[in-house]
């Protein structure tokens, strides 16, 4: 959970290690407060669970500002938006219409100011109400889910969604929101002045009671300890209450997955249910192959998680209408990247990170990021190179309307086996002819294997 905790860590605009980092210093004001032992490790997992819902507000919050949503989201976390003034202009011209014409950006300027409260509190209360529910379908507790929808609540009444004040904030959610703050000025400044700007904002966003706790466990040199050494994902996992543990087991392990493949793909209306769609492919093309039943495990994990790194990607590049730049198309190339960064800090998967970083990897040499050949490349990652490219043809895009298959086959084949695996490419077509839909649920369904599936509300 912590190394995934990576790749929310992206699309809010933070360096990866940001919510491992709020963990620690959240768990560190717990103790010293003396949170029993039980609520701690709710607040654990909620800690790292915060941002859970953040993809599912990013296309929203691109088209009011028309702008890159990532950056926008990774200063808004040092403003202090609930003050009018130069502070709030300033992030306002910098991030608002940023490439549009005069115009247009003051047209847009105008437009956001009028708007700023309601559409804050929509855009918070998407993304906690996607979050809570996240961690709700992993099986965490109703304390977990609650901390994480109040996360942007103030103690004086100005946050967001409801407006709750003083203890009507869950203490949970008081300890997150002071924590993430304190990290991203710790990361962004220095320690001083994390610790000034949570003294300024006492009574105001932050419990004082917890400001002084922060303030004593900084004096005692105890709040940001080992936070920039090379160790802090080892030690945010033995931060996690031994009395309360919950054991990576292998259903655990695939709801997991099942979870953050709908945050991947909540990111976008363009990127709805891609994940798994591609699951879906592998499994029946896995099967049409003779795969034995735990390599079609490893295969569907790999298929859901193939684009956590695109989270990376802002949606004003995931949905220009237009071809991309060589810029923004080296930044889309970056994402399998990420994804390998992201998923080899998991324990024992080594190998799966290495498959699902591979999905635009070609025979010849010719994908990326790697350029692997076909000396490099497993099944497993032949089988998701196919599956991912049929299911993103057969989509609708921001540039085009969804293809039927025969014209989706046709572009295929087109790449000859030199860039894609024969054998893969033949399993595909035979299994789609056997299916009655597109996006091959119901072939994977009658091998037995679970397909995953989205709630609509996740279309954001």
């Amino acid at each position: 959970m912590s190394a995934l905790s990576y790749a929310l860590d992206l699309t809010e605009g933070q360096p990866m290690g940001h919510s491992v980092r709020a963990c620690i210093i959240g768990m560190r004001i717990a103790k010293h407060i003396g949170l029993p032992v039980q609520d701690q490790s709710d607040l654990y997992y909620a800690l790292l669970l915060k941002d859970a819902g953040c993809s599912s507000n990013a296309s929203r919050l691109f088209h009011i500002l028309n702008a890159d949503e990532i950056r926008a989201k990774g200063d808004v976390k040092t403003t202090d938006w609930t003050r009018v003034g130069w502070e709030s202009l300033q992030y306002a011209i910098s991030h608002v219409a940023t490439g549009a014409p005069f115009l247009e950006r003051i047209r847009t300027l105008l437009r956001v100011a009028a708007t700023q409260q309601r559409d804050s509190c929509e855009l918070v209360k998407i993304r906690c109400e996607r979050g809570s529910s996240v961690a709700r379908s992993m099986g965490f507790s109703e304390n977990v889910a609650l901390a994480i929808f109040s996360l942007d609540e103030h103690w004086n009444g100005g946050g967001y969604p409801d407006g709750l004040r003083g203890k009507q904030v869950p203490l949970f959610s008081r300890i997150m929101n002071l924590s993430q703050t304190l990290e991203v000025f710790w990361a962004n400044r220095e320690a001083e002045a994390a610790v000034d700007v949570a003294c300024q904002r006492s009574g105001r966003w932050f419990d004082p009671d917890l400001v002084k706790a922060v303030e004593s466990l900084h004096q005692a040199g105890a709040l940001f300890a080992n936070l920039g050494t090379e160790k802090v994902l080892q030690d945010v996992v033995a931060l996690e209450p031994e009395e309360r543990q919950f054991p990576a087991t292998e259903g655990m392990l695939d709801g997991i997955c099942a979870a953050f493949a709908e945050v991947i793909d909540a990111k976008s209306p363009f990127t709805y249910r891609h994940s798994t769609g591609v699951a879906n492919a592998a499994i029946a093309i896995g099967q049409e192959l003779d795969m034995n039943p735990q390599a079609i495990t490893f295969l569907r994990r790999a298929a859901l998680l193939h684009d956590i790194g695109k989270l990376s990607v802002s949606n004003s590049i995931l949905e220009k209408p237009g071809k991309l730049t060589d810029g923004e198309f080296s930044v889309v190339k970056k994402h399998p990247y990420f994804t390998f960064e992201i998923l080899r800090r998991i324990p024992g998967f080594g190998e799966l990170s290495e498959i699902a970083a591979s999905h635009h990897e070609k025979l010849d040499g010719s994908g990326y990021f790697r350029g692997y050949g076909a000396e490099q490349m497993s099944l497993p990652a032949r089988i998701l190179v196919v599956a991912d490219i049929y299911d993103a043809l057969a989509a609708k895009r921001p540039y085009r309307d969804a293809m039927p298959f025969e014209k989706v086959l046709g572009i295929m084949q087109s790449e000859g086996t030199q860039k894609l695996d024969a054998r893969c490419l033949d399993a595909l077509i035979t299994v789609q002819r056997q299916s009655s839909g597109p996006d091959l649920k119901e072939l994977a369904q009658a091998v037995n294997h679970p397909v995953i599936t989205i709630p609509k509300e996740t279309l954001v």
